[in-house]
């Protein structure tokens, strides 16, 4: 995908009960600015996408934002103890219209169904990963696209053979990286991204 796609995940369906965010207010100006510039800290020049200004905020009793969510209810982002996001899926949606590899983690089709119902992704199934990606970072883990051979050599031996970037890019699943882009690509063990939320869940 690129910049200038329009990805913002609100018409993908009914939202299911447990992706649905009860919401105390809308945003305010001052917010809005707030929540933009911490999205182009922590996802990168273009991330303040995430917000359009017509979100709803869940808050804490003293008033602050726990959840931020779309105009139907989706949860595009909590905000974690550190002070940063952590995304829902439709905040994950909303991300797609990053250029790719930008916060994503390319799985192959193997692995497809498990991460789209909410379970981890392997190292040994990466077959993409933005270079950038630090273990605590909040990423995509997506199959197919453009992302598909950034940083990884798909014609090694043994390598199942994958969609490229011009097959269309599917989002799986948001989560946690638990390795650095190099450790996923070059170790091949272990948990590569720690799933919180899968589109098929």
């Amino acid at each position: 995908m690129t910049g200038d796609a329009d990805t913002d995940g609100d018409d993908a369906g009914p939202v299911a009960p447990g992706e649905r965010v009860g919401v105390d207010s809308s945003i305010a100006d001052d917010e809005l600015t707030r929540l933009r510039t911490i999205a182009a800290y922590q996802f990168g020049a273009g991330a303040e996408r995430l917000f359009t200004g017509d979100e709803g905020v869940q808050r804490t009793s003293s008033g602050r934002p726990r959840q931020v969510a779309t105009a139907e209810g989706r949860r595009l982002v909590t905000f974690g103890t550190d002070g940063r996001f952590t995304l829902g899926v439709a905040g994950g949606r909303r991300l797609q219209g990053l250029d790719a590899p930008a916060n994503r983690v390319a799985v192959n089709a193997e692995s497809v169904p498990f991460v789209a119902e909410e379970r981890n992704a392997f190292a040994k199934f990466v077959v993409g990963v933005d270079p950038g990606i630090r273990p605590g970072d909040e990423v995509l883990v997506v199959h197919g696209g453009p992302t598909v051979g950034e940083g990884v050599d798909l014609d090694a031996a043994g390598a199942p053979a994958e969609p490229g970037a011009d097959a269309d890019e599917r989002l799986l699943a948001v989560g946690r990286a638990e390795q650095p882009a190099s450790g996923m690509i070059d170790f091949k063990t272990g948990m590569a991204v720690k799933v919180r939320d899968g589109t098929d869940s």
